[in-house]
């Protein structure tokens, strides 16, 4: 089940980023009263009375300007709001109504998207309110008034929300066919590989970053199977302005795992393992999802007998956080081992969804102590009872213990690679949830 997306645009310094990461329960944007701080989306995943969406930061929009850099974070917003299933438009009461918010309110309106518009900076109801009514003139929707940094009126906005979302906060998939996200930095050969795989050109291909404009979905049968391929426009560059606050358009990507159950993640041979592929792999990882790694353009790389060898340790010196993931050396331009790249998809897929019974894993868990005595502390041992497993995609494990602190992170890393050894789960992460039971009877 995929998450609403929800897009907090508006002019800069209206305080978004505050209101951003009052949401978020934390400082994930950065906050300061110059204008533009926010260069590039960021997101979060937020929970409202029990309903889960993920929530994107946006660089403030002019709408007007020739900056490069507002240019940059208009489009970047523009794109947030292509994404976003529903649109939150902030203002300030305290600057008043604006042309330039009538402006971002004409931009919304072409978008055809659910808008729900909030005031921001009303500290004090009684003394700001007749300056709210004048936010109805944009013709938008009733105003929310809100305080961010005072926490004020967050539930009625909020509210606000789920209702416009409607039906689209509980939505189910009910496509059950696997979903495969090609993802990567721009210019990686993302649309190559999927045109291969689909053995026609479905998806436009050029040498210029960025042509893919969209996530575009396309089935594909093979051997019987019919599979969802989505193909994402990648992570732009870092800007090339030297500041301290930089940020990576990712909402696309972040929309494209979200909906995937295993990410294909491209890797260009010539550049090597980059921050943002490690970006990436990191929001397959959280969320669970199978991860493969296609080195790129292999066919232009001079190598050795030792080439593929030396360039696996280094992406698992760099990504290894994720130990699972397959590796694949390819070339999407020659179709050079483009063939086994669907093999490797469907043994993570069934890896992905792999069920252990609880008596095979408690003879796992009960060898695995015998051969390593788990750890203690004040004269107290670590004991462990019993392991289920209670959720596939990824598959995730319980342990109940009888004192959670005394389970050491390499411990129950040890106990993991003890299930690997045994099942493999190749290219799938492993959620392990400690529990604890008083009685040890």
């Amino acid at each position: 089940m995929s998450k609403p997306i929800i897009a907090v645009v508006g002019r800069p310094n209206v305080g978004k980023s505050t209101l951003f990461n009052t949401l978020a329960g934390e400082k994930i944007s950065i906050v300061e009263d110059t204008p533009g701080v926010t260069r590039d989306r960021i997101y979060a995943d937020v929970t409202w009375l029990n309903h889960a969406f993920t929530l994107i930061d946006t660089g403030g929009i002019e709408p007007t300007s020739d900056d490069q850099m507002l240019i940059h974070m208009r489009a970047q917003a523009e794109l947030a709001m292509e994404t976003a299933d529903c649109i939150l438009f902030l203002t300030d009461v305290r600057q008043g109504l604006v042309d330039a918010d009538y402006q971002v309110a004409d931009m919304l309106r072409k978008t055809a998207k659910p808008v729900v518009l909030a005031v921001n900076k009303v500290d004090n109801f009684e003394k700001f309110m007749p300056d709210v009514y004048e936010f109805f003139n944009l013709g938008i929707g009733d105003p929310h008034p809100i305080s961010a940094s005072s926490r004020l009126g967050l539930g009625d906005m909020l509210d606000a929300v789920l209702e416009v979302l409607g039906d689209r906060v509980n939505e189910v998939e009910e496509d059950e066919r696997p979903k495969i996200a090609i993802v990567g930095k721009p210019n990686v050969g993302k649309s190559s590989l999927v045109n291969k795989l689909l053995g026609e050109e479905r998806v436009i291909v050029s040498d210029i970053a960025g042509t893919t404009r969209d996530a575009i979905d396309t089935m594909l049968k093979v051997n019987g199977t019919e599979y969802i391929l989505i193909d994402t426009a990648g992570l732009r560059r870092k800007s090339k302005i030297k500041e301290n606050i930089e940020r990576y358009s990712i909402i696309r990507t972040v929309a494209a795992i979200e909906r995937a159950d295993v990410v294909v993640l491209m890797i260009d041979a010539e550049e090597g393992v980059t921050e943002q592929d490690a970006k990436i792999a990191g929001l397959a990882h959280d969320r669970g999802r199978g991860l493969i790694i296609a080195v790129n353009k292999w066919d232009a790389v001079e190598k050795n007998d030792k080439s593929v060898k030396e360039y696996t340790e280094d992406i698992r010196k760099v990504l290894s956080f994720v130990p699972y993931a397959e590796i694949i050396f390819i070339s999407a331009k020659t179709g050079q081992r483009t063939g086994k790249v669907f093999e490797l998809i469907e043994t993570v897929i069934e890896n992905h969804a792999l069920r252990v019974q609880t008596g095979v894993l408690n003879e796992i868990m009960t060898e695995a102590v015998a051969m390593q005595q788990p750890p203690s502390d004040k004269g107290k041992r670590l004991k462990l009872f019993y392991m289920t497993q209670v959720a596939v995609k990824p598959p995730t494990f319980v342990i109940f213990v009888n004192k959670k602190e005394l389970m050491h992170f390499s411990y129950q890393r040890y106990i993991e690679n003890q299930i690997r050894q045994t099942f493999g789960f190749s290219g799938t992460p492993i959620r392990i949830l400690i529990r604890e039971r008083k009685n040890e009877k």
